[in-house]
C-alpha cells in the first residue's frame, strides 16, 4: 500500500464499487449556539408523517445523545474520491429535520468520518468513541472496519455496502434491496433474456475489473444470468486501473458474437469500451452498464453517436428513478429539499439511498422517546418489514438481511438522457415478480457479532 501503483488501484476500487460515489465536504453538520429557533416546515416525507418534530427530551441515555443533540457519524471516502453525495444528503436531511424540530426536540449533528479510502479502521475507531450510530454513508473498503464497528457495538444505518464482509453484517440496517445468499438482479436478467431480448440469451458476456470484490459480484451475476436461461460464452478481466486502448477487448467481444454484455468497472472505462465497439462497427443487443453509470456524466462521456449505437440498460433495484420524480411525492421531496438547502449539489442515486437510511433512523429514533439507546433504535428499525422510505423505493424487509429481492426497475441511456423503458411494471413504477435464485458458489460471508466475541445481548 505504499507504491504509486497501489494507490492507483485503490482509486479504481472506489469507482468499481456500485453506488460508491459521494461528493465533497467534511466536518460536522448541525446546530450551533447561534442557530435560530425552528421555523415551520412540513415534517412529512411522502407517506411518512411528522418524521421530525419538537419535544422536551430528558437525559443522556447513550453515547452521542444529550438533551440537546444526537451525534451521527457519516462514513465517506471523500478525501480520496472528492465525491460527496453522502455528505450532501447528510447536510440536507439534518437541516430539514432540525428546522422541523429535530428528533423529539434533539437536534441531529452529522459528523463526517473521512476514510481517505484506506483509513477505514481509524475512522471507525473515531466513530466508536463519539457517535450514537452511523447513518447515510459508506466506503469502497468498508469490509476493513466491520470487526471494529461490531467490537464497539455501533449500529450502522448504511446507505451503501460494498465488500462481502460488510454486506449484511450484524448491527447493520441496510435499506438497499439485496440479499446475502440469493442471486442479484434475478428479475432484471429474466426480463432481459426471456422477454426484452430473447435472441441474446445464448450469447452472453461479462467483463469486470480485476478486483476481488468485483470479481465476486461478477460470479454472482453469471449465476443470475444462467438461472434466467442464459449462456455465458465470454468472460474477461481488465486491469482495475483500465487500459489505454479498448479495441482488443471490443474485438474479442465481436469475435465471440456477444449479444448481451455485463460490465463492472468505472463508467468512464465503459464509455471508452463502447466507443471502441462502435468504431469497429459492432452493436450489441444490450449492455448492462449497472446503476453506477446512472448519472448524466456517463451520458456525456459516451457521446450521442455511441449512445445511439449501443443499448445501455441498468437495474435500479427498486429505487424510484429520478425521471419519475414528478409522479413521486417522496422523490420530489428530495429534489425540493436539495433546492432549498444545497442548491448547487446534484440529486443522485446515492443521495436517494442515503435519504432512505436517514429516514429509517429518524423514524426509529423518534419512536424511542427518552429511551434513546442503541438497542431501542436498532430494534425499532428491524420491525420495518416493508420499508419504502415514504415512497422512495419498493418495499424492503429490514428485519432480515437475506430476503430475496422481489422488485426491480429499469432505466435506459439514450442521446436524449436516461429514460424508463417498458419493463412491464406491476406495482407502481416497479416490477415485483423476480424469482428467488439461491446462489450455489462459495462466497465470503458477512462478519457477525460472534466473530468478535459479542452477542446481541451485549447491545445497550
Amino acid at each position: 500500500m505504499r507504491s504509486r501503483r497501489t494507490v492507483t488501484t485503490l482509486a479504481v476500487v472506489a469507482l468499481l464499487a456500485a453506488g460508491c460515489a459521494d461528493r465533497g465536504g467534511s466536518g460536522t453538520e448541525g446546530p450551533s449556539a447561534a442557530d435560530p429557533a425552528p421555523v415551520t416546515v412540513s415534517a412529512d416525507f411522502g407517506d411518512l408523517k411528522d418524521v421530525c418534530h419538537t419535544g422536551s427530551p430528558k437525559g443522556s441515555p447513550a453515547q452521542g445523545v444529550t438533551e440537546k443533540e444526537i451525534k451521527v457519524g457519516v462514513v465517506s471516502d471523500v478525501g480520496f474520491t472528492k465525491n460527496s453525495e453522502f455528505l450532501d444528503a447528510a447536510k440536507v436531511f439534518t437541516a430539514w429535520c432540525n428546522e422541523a424540530g429535530g428528533i423529539n426536540g434533539r437536534k441531529l449533528v452529522a459528523t463526517t468520518h473521512d476514510t481517505k479510502m484506506t483509513e477505514v479502521r481509524q475512522r471507525i475507531a473515531d466513530a466508536c468513541r463519539e457517535d450514537f450510530v452511523l447513518a447515510g454513508g459508506g466506503g469502497a473498503l468498508d469490509g476493513m472496519g466491520v470487526k471494529d464497528r461490531l467490537s464497539c457495538l455501533l449500529p450502522d444505518f448504511a446507505a451503501q455496502v460494498t465488500q462481502a464482509e460488510a454486506d449484511g453484517s450484524d448491527l447493520q440496517i441496510r435499506t438497499q434491496a439485496r440479499a446475502i445468499t440469493y442471486a442479484p438482479y434475478a428479475g432484471f436478467y429474466r426480463w432481459l433474456l426471456q422477454e426484452a431480448y430473447p435472441a441474446s440469451a445464448g450469447s452472453l458476456g461479462i467483463i469486470v475489473g480485476d478486483s476481488p470484490s468485483v470479481k465476486a459480484t461478477g460470479a454472482k451475476v453469471v449465476e443470475s444470468m444462467e438461472a434466467a436461461g442464459g449462456t455465458v460464452g465470454y468472460q474477461d478481466l481488465f486491469p482495475a486501473a483500465g487500459v489505454s486502448d479498448w479495441t482488443p477487448y471490443a474485438q474479442s467481444i465481436k469475435n465471440k458474437n456477444v449479444r448481451g454484455l455485463v460490465f463492472y468497472g468505472q463508467y468512464a472505462q465503459l464509455a471508452k469500451l463502447e466507443q471502441s465497439l462502435t468504431n469497429i462497427g459492432y452493436k450489441l443487443d444490450w449492455i448492462d452498464a449497472n446503476n453506477n453509470a446512472y448519472t448524466p456524466a456517463f451520458l456525456e462521456l459516451v457521446g450521442d453517436q455511441t449512445l445511439a449505437a449501443q443499448n445501455n440498460v441498468a437495474d435500479l433495484s427498486g429505487i424510484n428513478a429520478l425521471e419519475n420524480a414528478a409522479a413521486s411525492p417522496a422523490t420530489q421531496k428530495v429534489v425540493d429539499l436539495f433546492a432549498k438547502y444545497a442548491p448547487n449539489a446534484p440529486v443522485t442515486l446515492p443521495v436517494l439511498r442515503a435519504f432512505s437510511s436517514w429516514l429509517v433512523f429518524a423514524k426509529s429514533a423518534a419512536s424511542c422517546g427518552d429511551d434513546l439507546t442503541r438497542t431501542c433504535v436498532y430494534e425499532a428499525a428491524r420491525t420495518e418489514k416493508a420499508w419504502t422510505a415514504g415512497g422512495l423505493q419498493a418495499p424492503v424487509d429490514l428485519s432480515n438481511n437475506d430476503t430475496p429481492v422481489s422488485c426491480f426497475n429499469v432505466v435506459q441511456a439514450t442521446p436524449d438522457g436516461w429514460r424508463i423503458p417498458d419493463f412491464r411494471p406491476d406495482s407502481g413504477p416497479y416490477r415485483c415478480d423476480a424469482p428467488a435464485v439461491k446462489l450455489t458458489g462459495a462466497y465470503t460471508g458477512p462478519v457477525t457479532l460472534a466473530d468478535v466475541g459479542k452477542s446481541p445481548a451485549d447491545l445497550k
